[in-house]
């Protein structure tokens, strides 16, 4: 039996945690995603900093009524980088 590796990027729990999510939603808030995770401001930061150099979401800083919003979204890279992922978990399930 022969497993497969996992995706270091998408092994950190937080990272998978946004990826997921994203893949759910396709678009969310920073706000929205802090929330959801219940993960420090600057740790999120740095972790979809993360993804984002891996080419797995996209982030767009816009103004919303005078404030600074950043929309996070999945890239089709992205999408593919978590289903080889669950494919791989699966795996080690068999």
């Amino acid at each position: 039996m022969e497993f497969k590796e996992l995706d270091p990027l998408l092994h950190s729990q937080l990272r998978l945690a946004v990826v997921s999510l994203l893949i759910s939603v396709k678009e969310a808030e920073f706000t929205f995603i802090k929330e959801k995770t219940n993960a420090t401001a600057g740790n999120l930061s740095v972790q979809i900093n993360k993804l984002k150099e891996a080419g797995y979401v996209e982030i767009t800083k816009q103004f919303k009524d005078n404030y600074p919003q950043t929309l996070c979204k999945i890239t089709a890279k992205g999408i593919e980088a978590f289903e080889q992922y669950v494919k791989a978990l699966q795996s080690y399930l068999k």
